[in-house]
C-alpha cells in the first residue's frame, strides 16, 4: 500500500529506491533494462514501481549514464506556428535513428540557472536545435552539439546552420507583388535575423524595379499585435497602399485585422502576403498568400546536420540554405485599375 507521502505528490526515482531498499543508480539500471541487475533486486524495484504508481521519466532512466536519445528544440513563441513544420521534419528524421524531440520555449524572462539551455541540460540531451535568435546565454555552444535552424542575428560558436534562404524569399515576395502590377507597396518588418534577411531581399528587388518601399516596424517585434499596429500606422500615413508584405504569417494576420478595421478587404482593396506558409496561412478561412520557407526541409536538414555533428565533432562547420517557394492564395491579386 502506498504511503501518505507518495500519495501527496508524484513519486520520484528516489522514492522507488528507498521503497525497494536499493540505490537510485540501480533503479536507473532497471529502467534501462540492464542485464547486470540480479533478479531479486529487479523484482524489488518492479514491485516498488507498481506499489508507488511511479511513472519513469526518460531523464531519470538515463541518470546512470549513456545517451538519452533526446534532442532539445528551443523556440521563442508557441503562439507563432511557423515552427510546426520544422518540428515535423526534425522528428521524422530523428525518429529513424531512435531519438525523440523535447521542445522548450524561451519567452525572454529567464532567470539565471533556469534558461532553456539549463532545462535541456537537466534532461541530459544529446544535441540542441536553436530555432530562435540566440540570447547571450546561448552563444557559447559548448553545452552539446548544436545546430541553428533559420537565419539569426548571431550564431553560437561551433554551431552548424541550416536555414531558409530568406534573402531569396524576400526577392520572391517582391517579384510576386510587382508581377501583379502593384507600385504602392509596403513592407511590415521587425527585429531578428530572419526578418532582416527577408527585408534586405525585398528592398533590393523593389529597388531594381525603381520602386520605393513603404517600410514599417523596423526594430520592433514580429507578433500578430506588432503586425496589427504596424499596418494600422502604415495605412494612416499611406492610405493609398495597394499591397503589403509582412515579415511572417502571424504579422500578416494582424495586418488583415487592421485593414478590416478600416473597412478594407484583401485582396479587393489591399493585397496581403505573409511568410513561412504556416498552418495559419494554409487554413481555408484565411487562405493567406505566403512565401513557403520550407520549414519541414529545414527541420530535416537540421536533424541530419546534428546527427553528423554528434558522430564527428571536429567536422567542418555546415552552412546550408534551402530555397523558398511562392504559395499564392486568396489574399493577393492584380492591382485594381
Amino acid at each position: 500500500m502506498a504511503s501518505k507521502a507518495s500519495k501527496a505528490r508524484r513519486p520520484t526515482i528516489s522514492d522507488v529506491a528507498r521503497h525497494a531498499g536499493v540505490s537510485t543508480s540501480l533503479v536507473s539500471l532497471v529502467l534501462q533494462g540492464s542485464p547486470l541487475v540480479r533478479e531479486p533486486k529487479r523484482a524489488a524495484v518492479d514491485a516498488a514501481i507498481k506499489e508507488l504508481g511511479y511513472r519513469p521519466s526518460r531523464a531519470a532512466a538515463t541518470l546512470a549514464g549513456g545517451a538519452s536519445k533526446t534532442i532539445g528544440l528551443i523556440i521563442d513563441d508557441y503562439r507563432n506556428l511557423w515552427f510546426v513544420e520544422l518540428l515535423h521534419g526534425l522528428q521524422a528524421e530523428l525518429e529513424q535513428h531512435g531519438y525523440h524531440v523535447t521542445v522548450v520555449d524561451s519567452p525572454g524572462d529567464e532567470t539565471p540557472g533556469n534558461g532553456p539551455i539549463d532545462q535541456l541540460l537537466s534532461l541530459r540531451v544529446d544535441g540542441i536545435v536553436v530555432a530562435m535568435d540566440p540570447r547571450d546565454s546561448m552563444l557559447p555552444a559548448t553545452w552539446a552539439p548544436t545546430v541553428v535552424a533559420g537565419w539569426r542575428d548571431r550564431i553560437p560558436d561551433g554551431a552548424d546552420l541550416v536555414a531558409n534562404d530568406d534573402n531569396a524569399g524576400g526577392r520572391l515576395a517582391a517579384g510576386h507583388l510587382l508581377d501583379l502590377g502593384h507600385t504602392r507597396i509596403a513592407h511590415l518588418t521587425g527585429s531578428g535575423g530572419a526578418a532582416a534577411h527577408r527585408r534586405a531581399g525585398f528592398l533590393l528587388r523593389c529597388a531594381e524595379a525603381g520602386l520605393p518601399v513603404r517600410l514599417w516596424g523596423e526594430g520592433h517585434g514580429t507578433s500578430e499585435e506588432d503586425g496589427y499596429q504596424a499596418a494600422r500606422a502604415l495605412m494612416e500615413h499611406f492610405p493609398d497602399t495597394t499591397a503589403i508584405f509582412a515579415a511572417n504569417d502571424i504579422m500578416a494576420v494582424g495586418a488583415l485585422a487592421a485593414l478590416r478595421e478600416r473597412g478594407l478587404q484583401a485582396p479587393r482593396d489591399v493585397s496581403v502576403l505573409g511568410y513561412d506558409n504556416s498552418p495559419l496561412a494554409m487554413s481555408r478561412y484565411l487562405d493567406l498568400s505566403s512565401i513557403d520557407a520550407k520549414s519541414g526541409d529545414v527541420g530535416i536538414g537540421a536533424a541530419r546536420a546534428l546527427l553528423a555533428r554528434m558522430e564527428e565533432s571536429s567536422r567542418p562547420l555546415l552552412r546550408t540554405l534551402i530555397q523558398p517557394e511562392l504559395a499564392p492564395r486568396g489574399t493577393t491579386a492584380a492591382v485594381s485599375p
